[in-house]
């Protein structure tokens, strides 16, 4: 009776070392730092869905994401030759770079699936629908974006929605 108590415990030590290994490796692979967001979205947009993209980028535009260096206010999604593009988005020179600094108003390329880029690309057709960047972070070490598919809001949307958040603001501080 004591062996098997005694080779219960260490299978379950055992099993306990693995389970917080485990969960060590996954922590540091699906760590989310959220570089910039686009607040101004959420205001003049009706977000319907969303998607999250990788971005490509050159080794500057890593460096002066990982500053904070980036501002997605003005930027929209494209489609581009089966291809999802991220148009007008800011991310600044790295200070430190050489003459191979990127532009910073350059159009990046999105990273989706074909199932993916054809279901935006339909949406965007038959709706009326925008693609725009709501956020933009990193993922463990890669850079991800959070595109959404979004509907124009009309003004008086727009000021419905400032209501609704007066409201809530007023009823938090009773």
């Amino acid at each position: 009776m004591t062996v098997n108590f005694i080779v219960f415990k260490v299978i379950k030590l055992i099993l306990l070392t693995v389970k917080i290994n485990l969960h060590k490796l996954m922590s540091d692979s699906d760590k989310i730092k959220i570089i910039s967001s686009n607040r101004k979205a959420n205001f003049e947009y009706e977000i319907l869905s969303r998607l999250e993209a990788g971005v490509v980028l050159t080794g500057t535009e890593v460096k002066a994401l990982r500053e904070g260096k980036v501002n997605l206010q003005d930027s929209y999604g494209r489609i581009k030759n089966n291809e999802v593009w991220m148009i007008n988005s800011h991310i600044s020179e790295y200070r430190f770079g050489n003459i191979n600094n990127h532009e910073p108003l350059r159009s990046r390329k999105l990273l989706l699936n074909k199932r993916e880029i054809r279901k935006v690309k339909q949406q965007l057709q038959e709706k009326g629908l925008t693609l725009v960047p709501l956020k933009m972070y990193f993922k463990g070490s890669l850079v991800k974006v959070e595109i959404g598919m979004a509907k124009g809001k009309k003004l008086f949307d727009k000021r419905e929605s400032v209501k609704k958040r007066e409201v809530e603001r007023n009823l938090r501080r009773l």
